[in-house]
């Protein structure tokens, strides 16, 4: 794809002594500059190129992508993927190449040089370098630069604030890029910020993309790896732009709650609730932010669509929300809006249990049962203890509103069907029908 190259925009300032949201915003390009630039789609499209970026990170989030499955790295790096470009990953870790070889590509990239689009993956929160500069140090660095014939860290800050405005798109992936997670929260000595923060609400890619977030701590795989392939598809020119809701989450992915997918919602219903860890029922009063987080594990699995906080026992402490960590402190402790939530769940669920405890019995008995040898049930496993006059009663009229305005199952229509028994066989009682003498259930 030998393309003429780009108009290379200025180098932005050393973030020594630029703000942090000091980050040029591109101006339009014009058609000519459009149809001479390798930055857009002009499909088919070969290889993209992925710079993958660490700033205050663990390293679970790429821990967490290796593990993806639909679709999966590998898939992805192949170009295996019917209609989606090969995608050249370069990764500090997953990268066969190393020192001077590994960052060429990401100083070309930074230069307009490179001859393929590319899109930016930021993991971790992004520090205030400004603070480790003051005493010559630095808090995230991948590389080295040139200043005064010394080579020096190159922080991955200024490494992204270099490449941004010529990527295609900006993923920050986790909930430390996304939102500033962890090391952002109150006290931390680093001021760190989301890549959201860092570049600033104007900033635009070359596509026009404002910064995709892919939350969570660590983010569900699955949930990167298929926006990755989505925007892979809005570049190849095979589908729209994927829906992002107001804050950069892919929508299709983020637009629910944990408690409306929870496979513990129907106990918060019925008012029932976890006393301890490890019952089965509904966790909110041991700690679960479920009913307010936006979140798909319960859903998705954490990988190859099993476990899951909730689906293991664990409560969800939000950590694909903005206001996560401070936000949802102290862990494991009820949410104050859970007693008045909780207390009306336990007064409308006392009602709602009983009820349901009805139809529930009702609906375990056979038609056969009901008609014949008094209501017993032919169980040697145990006793089943026959419907009072309560049951009865309630069923009566429930069954009358059942079938209002269509008719109840059963031959009424005074019609003759092949299958029908002669004549001489109707009404006949089995032996099980008969009454003998015996024990009694």
């Amino acid at each position: 794809m030998a393309l003429s190259e780009p108009p290379v925009r200025p180098r932005p300032q050393d973030p020594a002594t630029s703000a942090p949201g000091d980050v040029e915003r591109p101006r339009d390009a014009s058609p000519q500059e459009e149809e001479q630039s390798p930055l857009g789609p002009r499909g088919p499209i070969k290889v993209v190129h992925a710079f993958w970026l660490a700033g205050m990170s663990c390293d679970g989030c790429s821990i967490s992508v290796t593990g993806a499955t639909n679709p999966s790295v590998e898939q992805l790096l192949t170009g295996s993927i019917s209609g989606l470009p090969k995608v050249m990953l370069h990764h500090p870790v997953l990268s066969v190449e190393n020192g001077d070889e590994f960052i060429h590509p990401f100083e070309l990239a930074a230069d307009g040089k490179l001859d393929a689009p590319y899109v930016v993956i930021y993991e971790g929160s992004i520090a205030d370098e400004r603070i480790a500069a003051a005493t010559n140090g630095y808090f995230s660095a991948m590389g080295d630069k040139v200043l005064d014939e010394d080579r020096t860290p190159f922080p991955t800050a200024e490494r992204l604030r270099a490449m941004a405005p010529n990527a295609a798109a900006v993923v920050a992936i986790g909930t430390c890029a996304t939102w500033g997670g962890i090391p952002s929260a109150a006290g931390n000595p680093t001021g760190s910020m989301s890549v959201m923060d860092f570049l600033g609400a104007d900033y635009r890619s070359a596509l026009g993309l404002p910064v995709i977030n892919v939350p969570g701590c660590a983010p569900v795989g699955d949930n990167f790896t298929e926006t990755i392939a989505a925007i892979l598809l809005f570049l190849q020119g095979l589908g729209p732009l994927p829906e992002f809701d107001e804050l950069g989450r892919p929508a299709w992915l983020f637009s629910e709650t944990v408690h409306r997918g929870c496979n513990r919602a129907g106990y918060y219903e019925e008012g029932v609730f976890a006393k301890r860890y490890g019952d089965k029922e509904c966790l909110v009063e041991v700690g679960c932010w479920g009913p307010i987080v936006n979140c798909n594990i319960v859903s998705r699995g954490a990988q190859s669509h099993m476990g899951g906080c909730m689906a293991v026992g664990g409560p969800c402490i939000g950590c694909t929300m903005p206001g996560f960590p401070d936000k949802f402190a102290p862990f494991y402790k009820a949410p104050p809006g859970s007693f008045i939530s909780a207390t009306t769940s336990r007064a409308v669920g006392f009602g709602i249990r009983r009820l349901r405890a009805m139809s529930h019995d009702n609906a375990n008995r056979e038609v056969r049962w009901d008609l014949v040898n008094d209501g017993r049930v032919p169980s040697g496993w145990g006793r089943v203890p026959r419907p009072g006059l309560l049951g009865k009663t309630v069923h009566f009229f429930y069954e009358k509103l059942q079938y209002s305005g269509s008719k109840k199952p059963g031959r009424n229509d005074r019609r003759h069907y092949a299958t029908d028994l002669p004549p001489r066989a109707r009404g006949m009682d089995v032996v099980q029908d008969k009454s003998r003498p015996g024990p009694k259930p």
